[in-house]
C-alpha cells in the first residue's frame, strides 16, 4: 500500500543514534520482565516497528512516582549500574532510566527490582521524544548520558546523540539551574561536547572532574584498560 502523504509534508525524521538490536530474551532476562515490568514498566504507546512514541504522548511525573520530588533522567541507561546506585543513594529522588535495547531493559529491571527500589521506572523507548514533548518543560533537575555509543568512525558521527539540536531538547525539558552530565571515554566525542556546550546559550559549564555518584562499571574499567581516559562534563541549565 503507497501513502497519498505528499514526501514534502511527512515529519522530518532524525538521524537514530542506535541501531535496532534483537529484542530476544534468554530464560532468565524473561524471568525479570515478567517479574518486574509491571511494576517498574512505564506504559507508553510507540509508533509502529519503531522504539519512537507515539505523537500526542505525555508523562506526569508525579503520578508516575506517586509523590512530588526531584527528578533524574538516565539516558542510555544500560546494565542500569548508575540509575540503581543513584536511586539507593539518594532516596529522596526519582529517577527514570531511559533505554532502548530490550534485553538491557530486562537486566535493568532485575537490578532494581531485586533491589524493591520505589524511586526508580524505565522507559524502553527513543529517548528524543522524552526531552521534545513527553516530559513536561522544566521538569528534569538532573540529566545524565554517561557514555553515549561513540560512533568513532569519522562517517558516522552524525549518528552521535550529543549534538545542537539535542542540546536545544535537554535545555526545554532542565529547570533553571538544573544540571545536564555527560562522560565519554572518546576522546574527539569530548571535544565535540565541548563545542556543543559552549555553542549553547541556554548552559554554563564544561569539563569538570568526576561525577562521585557514578559507580566504575565494567565499561569504564574496560576504558581504562585501553588506554582511554574518561571525561566529566557538568553543565548548568541557565
Amino acid at each position: 500500500m503507497t501513502s497519498s502523504t505528499d514526501p514534502a509534508e511527512r515529519p522530518h525524521r532524525r538521524i537514530r543514534s542506535y541501531v535496532q538490536r534483537s529484542s530476544r530474551l534468554g530464560p532468565r532476562l524473561q524471568g525479570h520482565w515478567d517479574r518486574f515490568a509491571p511494576t517498574y514498566l512505564v506504559p507508553i504507546e510507540h509508533e509502529e516497528a519503531s522504539m519512537s512514541i507515539a505523537s500526542g504522548a505525555a508523562l506526569d511525573p508525579s503520578a508516575l512516582f506517586g509523590r512530588v520530588a526531584p527528578l533524574v533522567l538516565e539516558i542510555g541507561s544500560g546494565r542500569g549500574e548508575m540509575i540503581a546506585h543513584g536511586a539507593e543513594q539518594r532516596p529522596e529522588r526519582d529517577h527514570l532510566a531511559c533505554e532502548v535495547y530490550t534485553p538491557g531493559v530486562a537486566g535493568i529491571l532485575g537490578r532494581v527490582g531485586r533491589a524493591e527500589l520505589t524511586n526508580v521506572r524505565l522507559v524502553h523507548a527513543d529517548a528524543t521524544a522524552l526531552l521534545e514533548y513527553v516530559l513536561p518543560a522544566g521538569s528534569l533537575d538532573e540529566l545524565w548520558v554517561f557514555f553515549p555509543d561513540p560512533w568513532h568512525k569519522s562517517r558516522h558521527h552524525k549518528r552521535r546523540l550529543i549534538n545542537d539540536e539535542f542540546a536545544s531538547l535537554a535545555a526545554r525539558v532542565l529547570k533553571p539551574g538544573g544540571i545536564w552530565r555527560i562522560a565519554t571515554d572518546w576522546p574527539d566525542y569530548a571535544d565535540q561536547v565541548d563545542r556543543v556546550l559552549t555553542a549553547s546559550q541556554d548552559f554554563d559549564g564544561g569539563r569538570t572532574d568526576r561525577f562521585d555518584l557514578r559507580p566504575l562499571t565494567r565499561f569504564e574499567q574496560k576504558a581504562h584498560a585501553e588506554g582511554r581516559g574518561v571525561a566529566d562534563f557538568a553543565a548548568v541549565r541557565r
